[in-house]
């Protein structure tokens, strides 16, 4: 497993969120274990009587509780931002339960250069680079969307409790039809 791997159409990254306050005051168990090195995330049943192994997930690249904005955004989003700047579509697929550290990671806080997550990193990596090329025009689109119990919505549209509906068409494929293509 190497976290340089770019060539993969699909690749599925884990970050996993430190124990909230609550959790800590809980005193909530660890049943978790991360190793980065082999993309691989190992849960231990705490009920389970002690011969049972563990289960063991491997993943193209895995972040731990102490993992950073920087670190992920440098070394799994950074490259696909690249690949846009030259001309091919990316999407950022955020999931995962409620409370599990998604709205951090792809916002983070705006207002901290060390928090800021891969919405506000990637903006400025495409527009950074865009005010620097000469002599060649970009089309920037992007579409923000939620999909929450079967329904879609559009954070970037004015009325984002519209609900939206996936789209098929010969030209496009499978689409959902956003503030942008109304």
């Amino acid at each position: 497993m190497s976290k340089g791997k770019n060539s993969e159409a699909v690749r599925v990254v884990v970050r996993c969120r430190p124990f909230s306050k609550k959790e800590e005051l809980s005193a909530c168990e660890n049943i978790l274990e991360v190793d980065d090195k082999l993309g691989q995330i190992t849960i231990r049943n705490p009920k389970a009587p002690p011969d049972e192994p563990m289960k063991v997930f491997t993943f193209d690249a895995v972040y731990g509780w102490t993992s950073t904005q920087r670190d992920v955004y440098d070394e799994v989003i950074r490259p696909l931002v690249e690949s846009v700047l030259h001309g091919f579509n990316g999407t950022i697929f955020a999931y995962g339960q409620t409370g599990t550290g998604k709205t951090y990671t792809m916002q983070g806080v705006s207002n901290d250069p060390d928090k800021r997550g891969v919405i506000p990193n990637s903006f400025q990596h495409i527009f950074t680079q865009i005010s620097r090329t000469q002599n060649q025009k970009y089309l920037v689109r992007s579409s923000y969307l939620e999909i929450y119990q079967e329904e879609i919505r559009d954070l970037l549209c004015k009325d984002n409790n519209k609900k939206l509906e996936l789209k098929e068409s010969p030209d496009f494929g499978i689409y959902v039809k956003t503030c942008l293509l109304s």
